[in-house]
């Protein structure tokens, strides 16, 4: 059981630090690009209605709808694979993961258009890389993570 702990807590501190990075980028980012580090780190308000890279962009409502309704299936997945976890690694890895998904939704559900409609507050930017967000970041640090785990055969449910 304290895996599944593990797990929640990873899941709500990603998606609290995501929403708070993508209010204050929403109020205090002015359009344009605003280097950080040169040209390495800039930051960069944009509004993204497809998934991650931006694929999707553009293909209107029905994109938003069948992205929010496979990061609902992807979380019932974490949700009913969670209970068996017991390894904290998986745990950590899972909780990354549900915690990005949950940032990305909540922006589809909740911002305008709004309805499974809204879209993605993205605000980080690196050269030769489409602008991002802190969702993103734990999704694909969630993806390496699992893979890692699973190359190395750590077994999610340890005895």
């Amino acid at each position: 059981m304290r895996a599944v702990k593990v797990l929640i807590l990873c899941a709500l501190f990603t998606f609290a630090a995501d929403a708070i990075s993508k209010t204050l980028a929403n109020d205090f980012l002015i359009p344009g690009v605003h280097s950080v580090l040169g040209n390495f780190l800039q930051l960069e308000l944009v509004n993204n209605s497809g998934a991650a890279f931006s694929i999707g962009s553009g293909a209107g409502d029905s994109a938003g709808v069948l992205f929010a309704t496979l990061s609902i299936a992807a979380l019932i997945g974490i949700g009913y694979f969670a209970r068996s976890v017991t390894s904290k690694r998986w745990a950590l890895a899972l909780g990354l993961l549900a915690g990005g998904i949950l940032g990305n939704l909540s922006d589809r559900i909740f911002r305008s258009p709004f309805w499974f409609r809204g879209e993605v507050v993205d605000w980080i930017k690196l050269p030769h890389w489409p602008v991002f967000n802190l969702a993103d970041s734990s999704i694909v640090i969630s993806a390496v993570a699992i893979a890692l785990l699973l190359l190395k055969n750590v077994k999610p449910r340890q005895f």
